[in-house]
């Protein structure tokens, strides 16, 4: 056998390229939440159901109309009849009338007529009456039908690996399975005549040891997220180490060995990888590891690591591990546990109790870890997969000042998001960060993005008004009006036939920017607001007010065109809004800020055109 050698070494980054281009990727499989936990969504996840689907108590006391609660005070209260009570589960039997109120626990459906809820610790219980001792204000106590998660809200994004927050999440949505990255099945071949497995006797005088590389690298690869499959050669014979690998090659994603890859004369594998296979790598320039051997053998991508066991547990962390999806970051290989990070803004509490802050994480500029305490609470779903950990604050602790250091107890070892982007929902901006791996969205209305955004929280702001305290890097308009029924069955032409009465209207909430564009469309046409049935009950959700229409609970609903088309509903164009993404100026250096920056510029045209009513604007 001729004497090889290692002529050109090639760089990390050339070997890194290399075996990033064998796509040693698993593929897709839908698998219940539950046996996916620990997996990674292939594809974005979008609510199909809101959450909850009811209007619900917040807590328990009684439903009222909160009218008829004015005025009531410690010493002047209000007494109501009660005239039924609701428990959790039960569809409501009664209608609160004028004067009236239901005793209801908390998660009860709020019962019609009501409008809001009187803690019960604010009140005191007749035989059939109540007294209640505070004035309530429509939507006190109430949690709004979607108001947790809308229909067509996105929900997780693709690259998000699924931890128990995130199935507690899919399964208020009612997902039996998810589509999810499977992961890579690599075979881990040993080498050498000199090698016995665990539990055999050694012959230290024939030079056997122990096979330690098939062991620990069947580990490592069950560490970074693949799935070993052990093979045992024992001969360096060509013909023997062609029949294993060949076998072994039918079976999985990704062939591995150690050893056999060095430039001696007793090595077999450069010869095998080019006679039945491409080579690509032979070689690369690192201490310890120059051996590294990549290409294709037997149509299956493959990478031979040295032989000596510490030169290959680094090479394959350096190189093949994040191929496997884990990576080597150290985002990505955090245990759960404790980390530090700044906290963004200042938190208050008064409680006087141990608290557990809910916080999510996000890495600034610099790629320090930055935290921001949640804006919804307990009761929310989705607090579990908008945050990362919790802050605990002592019982004597008042303020956590801002710009402080904080301890964050992580909820599990998933990798915090590489983007954080909070403002406006929109379909168009969520498709693009399809695009990105391990991304997560806030929804927050106008302001409190810009005011996220001016504190240093986000890397990115969509909104509809201008954000001054950011880098404008892209805009675009979308058209919005009335989603209805197809055919129109209402027979409405315009915002105006929307007061004249005998027509159900569904609106959107004022978080939500298209609303702010609805209301001045409505005072510049000299349409009052209250003449409109169900202008006051506003739903959270992008799509709430078509899928409301789709469901036959109203004639019509403020929407997109986008979203009539993709729930093929009917729709009266009104007029178009502008949307702008904002950047964290000091985030632009941010892998993931730039590889938003690119897929904006080779993505967005392509991606509005096959949004229904979407184009794109000069910056």
């Amino acid at each position: 056998m001729t004497r090889r050698e290692f002529r050109d070494l090639s760089t990390p980054r050339e070997a890194t390229e290399a075996i990033d281009a064998l796509d040693v990727g698993g593929g897709v499989e839908e698998q219940s939440p539950v046996e996916a936990r620990g997996l990674v969504l292939a594809e974005r996840i979008d609510a199909e159901i809101d959450v909850p689907g009811f209007d619900r108590a917040a807590m328990d006391g009684y439903a009222v109309r909160a009218a008829d609660t004015f005025g009531a005070s410690e010493g002047e209260p209000v007494t109501l009849p009660v005239i039924a009570s609701l428990k959790p589960g039960n569809a409501p039997d009664a209608t609160v009338g004028e004067g009236e109120a239901v005793q209801v626990a908390t998660g009860a459906v709020l019962p019609p007529g009501a409008d809001a809820v009187v803690p019960v610790e604010r009140t005191v219980e007749g035989e059939d009456s109540v007294e209640v001792r505070t004035a309530v204000a429509p939507g006190d106590s109430v949690m709004p039908r979607g108001a947790d998660l809308a229909a067509g809200d996105r929900a997780l994004a693709p690259g998000t690996r699924l931890g128990p927050r995130h199935v507690g999440l899919l399964a208020a949505l009612g997902r039996e399975t998810v589509p999810v990255r499977r992961p890579p099945r690599v075979a881990v071949v040993s080498t050498g005549e000199e090698l016995l497995q665990p539990g055999a006797k050694l012959d230290p005088s024939a030079g056997q040891i122990y096979d330690v590389n098939g062991h620990s690298i069947a580990a490592a690869v069950e560490a970074a997220g693949g799935k070993a499959v052990r093979y045992v050669e024992t001969s360096d014979d060509a013909a023997a180490l062609r029949e294993t690998l060949s076998a072994a090659a039918a079976e999985t994603d990704l062939l591995l060995t150690s050893g056999s890859t060095s430039a001696g004369t007793g090595d077999v594998l450069v010869e095998l990888l080019e006679e039945h296979g491409e080579r690509l790598v032979h070689g690369v320039a690192v201490k310890p590891g120059r051996p590294l051997l990549v290409g294709r053998l037997f149509d299956t991508p493959y990478v031979g690591l040295p032989g000596y066991p510490v030169s290959a547990l680094s090479v394959f962390r350096t190189f093949v591990a994040p191929a496997l999806g884990e990576g080597i970051d150290q985002s990505a290989t955090d245990a759960a546990g404790e980390t530090e990070a700044t906290l963004a803004t200042r938190v208050r509490y008064d409680g006087g109790r141990l608290r557990l802050l809910a916080v999510g994480l996000v890495t600034d500029g610099d790629g320090d870890r930055v935290a921001y305490a949640s804006t919804k609470g307990s009761g929310a779903t989705t607090t579990l997969v908008e945050t990362d950990g919790v802050v605990r604050m002592a019982p004597e602790t008042s303020v956590l000042a801002a710009g402080s250091t904080v301890a964050v107890e992580r909820f599990d070892d998933a990798p915090i998001p590489t983007l954080l982007g909070v403002g406006d929902p929109d379909p168009a901006f969520w498709r693009l960060l399809d695009g990105l791996d391990r991304t997560r969205y806030l929804r927050l209305a106008d302001a409190d993005a810009g005011r996220w955004l001016a504190d240093g929280i986000p890397d990115v702001a969509v909104t509809g008004e201008p954000t001054p305290d950011g880098e404008e890097l892209a805009g675009w308009r979308r058209e919005w009006g009335l989603v209805v029924p197809q055919g129109n069955p209402a027979g409405l032409s315009d915002l105006g036939d929307l007061a004249d009465g005998g027509r159900q209207f569904a609106n959107l909430d004022v978080s939500i920017s298209l609303r702010d564009a609805f209301d001045e469309r409505l005072e510049a046409q000299d349409v009052d607001p209250d003449a409109i049935d169900g202008y006051h009950r506003a739903l959270p959700g992008i799509e709430s007010p078509a899928r409301s229409v789709a469901a036959g609970r109203a004639d019509a609903g403020l929407g997109l065109r986008a979203t009539a088309t993709d729930l093929d509903l009917g729709f009266l164009p009104v007029g178009s809004q502008r949307l702008t993404v904002t950047l964290n100026r000091d985030r632009t250096g941010k892998a993931s800020v730039q590889g938003l920056r690119s897929r904006l510029d080779e993505s967005l045209d392509g991606l509005l055109s096959e949004e229904a009513g979407y184009e794109s604007v000069d910056q």
